[in-house]
């Protein structure tokens, strides 16, 4: 099995643990120690929510007699799931997300490993109110080689877990510092957020935009193997650096799907 950039790895079943290269250094992880960075799906106010979405609806399924519940005398719980991908807790997104052509996360994210670096900055405020994370906090920050980045905004708490962002003008990214990403060969953005964009931009989805390179006059330059996750959750013991990301969701045929964005650090090995 390789990664991104090809580079071996080789696995240890017993105990958990692989070890790899990256940029010519031998690193271990140990998959016993996951740093799951998802928020959940689950049903009511208690989560997190944007853009003026419905909160998640979970009820058992009822047909004729049969009710889907076993506290209601079933022997079996079947339940019928009422969300919306894009608000509710933690979605990977793919360009079918602004494009009016039919693109499925779950034919562009075929890669489920990748080398990440995860970064902490705070949003910087702009005369107008607005939050933004610019391209000059990153510039010389990043790794090389890396494929996937998870930014992490600060300050940072546990109410990130359960807070309706909707027209509370989250931060978001300027789209100059994801034409950097971009630059950089980062092709897989994750963030704390709600969305890369101004929650009220008039449509102009500028980071989206920058970051798929999507021209809908020129489809051959659009990244379609590039995703968005947004809606992640990092606790602050967790701390920056280089790590193992592996990005799983469910198999959707849709231009964004729940996701389960799992972190595993990465420590250098001495060979001498």
């Amino acid at each position: 099995m390789t990664f991104d950039n090809r580079l071996p790895i080789s696995y240890n079943y017993t105990i958990l643990k692989i070890q790899t290269k990256f940029n010519g250094q031998p690193y271990r992880a140990d998959l016993s120690q996951p740093n799951d960075i998802s928020i959940p799906i689950k049903e009511g106010m208690d989560t997190v929510n944007c853009f003026w979405l419905t909160y998640p609806e979970i009820a058992p399924v009822r047909m004729g007699n049969f009710v889907g519940d076993t506290t209601q005398g079933s022997s079996v719980n079947v339940k019928t799931v009422k969300f919306t991908p894009h608000g509710n807790g933690t979605h990977t997104e793919c360009v079918g997300h602004i494009s009016k052509q039919p693109f499925s996360v779950n034919k562009s994210l075929l890669n489920f490993h990748h080398f990440a670096q995860l970064v902490s900055v705070y949003p910087q405020r702009q005369e107008n109110g607005d939050r933004i994370i610019l391209k000059s906090q990153l510039e010389g920050e990043l790794i090389e080689n890396i494929s996937a980045l998870v930014i992490r905004t600060m300050p940072n708490d546990d109410l990130k877990l359960k807070t309706n962002y909707s027209d509370t003008n989250p931060p978001f990214l300027h789209h100059e510092l994801v034409t950097h990403l971009v630059q950089h060969g980062i092709s897989h953005l994750l963030i704390d957020l709600p969305s890369v964009d101004k929650e009220k931009d008039g449509g102009q989805l500028l980071a989206h935009k920058a970051f798929w390179q999507y021209d809908e006059n020129n489809l051959s330059k659009v990244r379609t193997e590039a995703t968005i996750t947004e809606f992640v959750y990092i606790k602050t013991a967790i701390k920056d650096g280089l790590y193992l990301l592996n990005l799983q969701m469910a198999s959707f045929e849709l231009d964004a799907s729940p996701s389960k964005p799992v972190l595993y650090q990465l420590l250098a090995v001495d060979e001498s």
